[in-house]
């Protein structure tokens, strides 16, 4: 009893500190336009400066498509992230998961709610940078720079990402899309599947953090209603029971996964975990669990440290086996390979042709 009272008051100890202005303010020590990040090894193929000379203006053309279309719609800025991790954690970061087709990733169950907006925007973006600068930047390279973007547009953290990524071929298996974590797995399974893909618990800690945005649909977190562990806070509870029971069709309800700061990239999201308010098990279990424990609690405590390590995760991700040179291609439309665009260019004439004839 005495221990559980002292966790009690060290919890309490951690809030306090946590809604005091002073330590607030104290806790952005770094400059959140530019942190000064020590990246991980460049991928072969991969440079922060590549297309200094090729397209100049590439990096000021997607941001400020990003933020006039964050203005428009400000749950685009988590929509971009999660297409960034769902290409990104299957077969690495190539823009598969833009493809469309009868073999698209965007069946498969984890992508089925990507929001289709977020998607139109990346090839809208495409475009506009290819007209600008020819087909020289990939999907890839753009999905990647309108992410970073979409993060400091919301108000986390800026960092330089490298670039040369090419375009994937091909779709992802569903085999390897199946690798992607799910809300409802438990530390030890999330630790293991960061792992199969050279992250570790302190990315893992980190990224999660993403869902400091963002939206869950009532399926993915319908299981936290039932008192198992880790417990959610029951008034909580009982706001979204009543919430998800008007879920008709099934997954059209939706809930914040930060539910003090849900437009804002802050760390916010681990001051959910410590007052049992974290919406997905995946999420709850990192403050819970004491291999991720620590981590979590020092994000909560420490918004520049959390800035800092989350750009670390992020640049290291968008590395994960990349294709670079002459592997891939450069698609002249992110929904669809080259070769497949070209076959569906041709038909088009084709039919033109047809009606002129008639």
């Amino acid at each position: 009893m005495a221990l559980r009272r002292m966790g009690i008051i060290l919890a309490l100890l951690a809030i306090a500190t946590l809604l005091s202005p002073a330590v607030s303010a104290r806790f952005i020590s770094l400059p959140t336009d530019h942190l000064p990040i020590t990246t991980p090894p460049l991928a072969d193929g991969l440079a922060f400066d590549l297309y200094s000379d090729s397209c100049p203006q590439l990096e000021t053309t997607v941001r400020s498509a990003v933020q006039a279309a964050l203005q428009q719609e400000i749950a685009l800025a988590a929509g971009l992230l999660r297409i960034f991790f769902h290409d990104c954690f299957p077969q690495g970061c190539d823009a598969s998961v833009l493809l469309t087709g009868s073999q698209s990733e965007l069946g498969e169950i984890p992508n089925q709610t990507l929001r289709p907006s977020a998607l139109k925007l990346i090839e809208d973006i495409r475009a506009a940078v290819h007209s600008a600068c020819g087909a020289k930047v990939s999907c890839a390279d753009i999905t990647t720079l309108a992410t970073r973007d979409a993060i400091v547009a919301s108000g986390g953290p800026y960092f330089d990402v490298p670039l040369g990524r090419r375009d994937g071929l091909a779709p992802a298996s569903s085999d390897k899309v199946g690798l992607l974590p799910a809300p409802f797995f438990d530390v030890p399974t999330l630790i293991q599947a960061f792992k199969d893909r050279n992250l570790d618990k302190t990315d893992l800690v980190a990224l999660s953090g993403a869902h400091t945005i963002g939206l869950g649909h009532c399926g993915s977190f319908n299981d936290r209603f039932d008192g198992s562990k880790p417990i959610m806070d029951p008034v909580l509870v009982k706001k979204l029971q009543a919430k998800c029971a008007k879920d008709v069709p099934v997954n059209s309800v939706t809930q914040e996964l930060d539910v003090r700061t849900p437009n804002a990239f802050d760390n916010k999201y681990y001051f959910d975990l410590i007052a049992k308010q974290g919406i997905f098990k995946s999420d709850q279990g990192l403050i819970e669990d004491a291999q991720t424990n620590r981590t979590a609690v020092r994000f909560a405590l420490n918004q520049a440290a959390f800035f800092d390590q989350f750009a670390r995760s992020m640049v290291k991700m968008s590395q994960m086996d990349v294709l670079t040179g002459n592997a891939g291609e450069i698609r002249n439309n992110c929904a669809a390979p080259n070769r497949r665009s070209s076959d569906l260019l041709n038909a088009a004439d084709d039919d033109q042709g047809f009606a002129a004839d008639a």
